[in-house]
């Protein structure tokens, strides 16, 4: 397997320094294309699930739900189909494939009617963000993917009209840039993030001057 080179990750994490201190894990996390095809032991992402419980939500309602497939497993063809064909390509090297997927109502607990939630969303990606750091933890990577197809995913994958399908996940471990196509491998790198004064405001909302 082409694994990366201690100057691949040199040269990819060189535009990756916080402005403040932080936990390595935050920098060290992010979301390349490059996977090795390997397997991943069932407990591993057992435990990458399990840090993604663990996230807080409005209430403690717990919206998210997960599912998955394992490379090679009865279910893996089927997960690839549900990507677009430009995530499908590079994506089938990946050792899971993970559907996240948002309850959209509040559970009464006094047998009153349902009521839309307000933070289904944004409880759930909480969930992703530990998921993504705990595979990071473990030594793998795990990248987000929006294109999917998202009717397709919830009727193949027998998702009750109550939840959202949120996001499609890949989680492996990192292979080296040069197993991707030319395009591809000119953009497998970590990204840069916003200068923190230019997001957060003291008082009230600021807009970014115009360039």
């Amino acid at each position: 397997m082409n694994r990366p080179t201690l100057q691949d990750l040199s040269h990819a994490c060189r535009q990756r320094e916080p402005g403040h201190p932080v936990d390595p894990i935050f920098i060290q996390r992010w979301s390349p294309r490059a996977f090795q095809p390997t397997t991943l032991p069932r407990e591993h992402l057992q435990t990458i699930l399990e840090a993604a419980r663990w996230a807080p939500s409005a209430y403690n309602i717990q919206p998210w739900r997960f599912i998955y497939s394992l490379r090679g497993d009865e279910h893996w063809s089927v997960f690839l189909d549900l990507l677009d064909p430009f995530n499908r390509d590079w994506a089938c090297n990946a050792s899971a494939l993970v559907f996240i997927v948002s309850d959209t109502l509040v559970p009464s607990p006094d047998g009153t009617a349902e009521r839309p939630s307000q933070t289904h969303s944004f409880d759930t990606g909480a969930a992703w963000a530990q998921l993504a750091l705990q595979a990071t933890a473990l030594g793998y990577q795990a990248h987000a993917m929006a294109g999917i197809l998202f009717q397709e995913a919830t009727r193949r994958l027998s998702i009750p009209e109550r939840y959202q399908v949120q996001i499609a996940v890949a989680i492996g471990s990192q292979a080296s840039p040069a197993t991707l196509p030319g395009a591809l491998r000119e953009r497998e790198r970590p990204s840069s993030r916003l200068p923190l004064e230019t997001i957060s405001f003291g008082g009230e909302f600021q807009s970014l001057p115009e360039t």
